[in-house]
């Protein structure tokens, strides 16, 4: 007897509302520019149908159901005709209103901030990441233990609304999740500390760490393949990567040659207008990543109509991890491919005339010779404090040491002696830092 075929999971049927609150809209969004990013974190979810998408504008929100009893019937009989299983609210949704929602409707129905958990949940690869996006899940459930109470009965105890089986039940389930929180915490702390051991692996040597940062779908992992070569994912969807990604790489020297100084390029997790503060906290030991670094990498899609609100959006959130205001920075307004010949010819004369931005495209690699020649210039200004001359005597069975030196270009000459190499260096107090940490000294002269 033959086996059946295996059958293909159905998708979901799905539709996208933003709630447009009129007198309450943060000013810098456009309701239908927000629409369509909502429509696009919904087509990030795998299995996932687009059946419809709509702004429905209100005076003020419900606080029982969101919508008003006309708005909320007009929108369920549209709901009913598509067929919809899935209704995806671009905007927070308390606890009351989601069930309430989902009892008139008779669709399951996610938030804004559970729409990006379950986009973090599908992507997350690395174990840091997973950890991270439980964490955060587990934090947003523990406000909305209400929609697992609904089967409870609540009664009135002996002095008021106090202990019946309901609060009894309540407890239970936060004690459950907090447990399982402290578990996760302390499984990250674990995670965070081999990190930090690399982090201070990383210090030693003498390689100035940029890191890459943006609204997410600017563009950040194309432009970190094209610059190191690497094969990070990269498409046109929101949240195509999560987990941080670190390369090694030899900026171009004057000359165009491969000559030049050595940095690490760091690719983060991208940024996006009210990102869920659980995710902000849970990833926040990712993007410390952003703290350490010498100079940011500022990708912006320079083609996106909100490309202004988007930045910032992203200059908020750095403001929020302690991002230095004085840092070095560089604006690279990324995708002018996209534009037409004109807006690209007078994006690249404004980059010219302006400090800290370079106009550029990953995707076609127009303008990166003027981008990496930008970050060798901030690094030298960031970095690059008076050099020093040395001498360094090492045992000619040290060769790690000298081949850091030579690998760290501060070697102008070398010399063998009786009693071993003698380097003449030329170096900053950087470099020298770093050096130190290896466990030698500079030769007593």
């Amino acid at each position: 007897m033959a086996e059946p075929a295996p059958t293909e999971a159905k998708p979901t049927r799905a539709y996208v509302i933003h709630p447009d609150l009129g007198y309450a809209r943060t000013q810098r969004r456009e309701p239908e520019h927000a629409l369509a990013e909502a429509v696009a974190l919904a087509h990030a979810l795998p299995g996932i149908e687009m059946v419809g998408e709509e702004v429905a504008r209100l005076r003020e929100p419900n606080p029982g159901s969101l919508f008003g009893k006309g708005k909320l019937a007009e929108i369920g009989e549209r709901l009913a005709a598509a067929e919809v299983e899935l209704v995806l609210i671009d905007g927070p949704v308390t606890p009351v209103q989601q069930r309430n929602l989902e009892d008139r409707w008779k669709v399951k129905l996610l938030d804004r901030t559970g729409l990006i958990l379950e986009i973090f949940a599908d992507r997350a690869r690395t174990r840091e990441g997973v950890l991270q996006v439980e964490l955060a899940a587990l934090s947003y459930q523990r406000t909305r233990l209400v929609r697992a109470w609904t089967h409870l009965e609540r009664q009135r105890g002996g002095l008021g609304f106090v202990g019946g089986p309901g609060e009894t039940q309540i407890e239970a389930d936060r004690r459950a999740i907090d447990e399982q929180m402290t578990r996760l915490r302390r499984q990250l702390e674990r995670v965070v500390k081999t990190r930090s051991l690399h982090r201070a692996a990383r210090a030693r040597v003498p390689y100035p760490i940029v890191a890459l940062v943006g609204y997410t779908n600017a563009g950040k992992s194309t432009l970190f393949n094209r610059l190191t070569g690497a094969e990070v994912m990269a498409k046109d969807m929101l949240f195509a990567t999560l987990d941080p990604t670190m390369r090694a790489i030899r900026l171009p020297d004057a000359g165009g040659g491969s000559s030049g100084r050595k940095i690490i390029l760091s690719d983060t997790v991208g940024f996006i207008s009210d990102l869920p503060t659980e995710l902000v906290a849970a990833f926040r030991a990712t993007l410390e990543e952003v703290l350490e670094a010498d100079l940011i990498l500022h990708v912006r899609d320079i083609s996106h109509p909100e490309t202004e609100e988007q930045a910032a959006d992203v200059a908020e959130i750095l403001g929020n991890l302690g991002v230095a205001e004085d840092v070095e920075l560089i604006e690279v307004w990324n995708k002018i491919d996209s534009l037409s010949g004109e807006t690209r010819a007078a994006l690249r004369r404004t980059d010219a005339r302006t400090e800290g931005v370079q106009a550029v495209s990953a995707l076609s690699g127009e303008g990166l010779q003027d981008l990496t020649a930008a970050i060798e210039a901030h690094l030298t200004r960031a970095l690059d404090e008076a050099r020093t001359s040395e001498t360094v005597l090492l045992p000619f069975s040290d060769g790690r040491r000298r081949a850091w030196l030579h690998e760290a270009g501060v070697v102008e000459l070398e010399e063998t002696t009786e009693d071993g190499l003698r380097l003449h260096l030329s170096w900053t107090g950087r470099q020298k830092t770093a050096f130190a940490s290896l466990g030698a000294k500079p030769e007593d002269s």
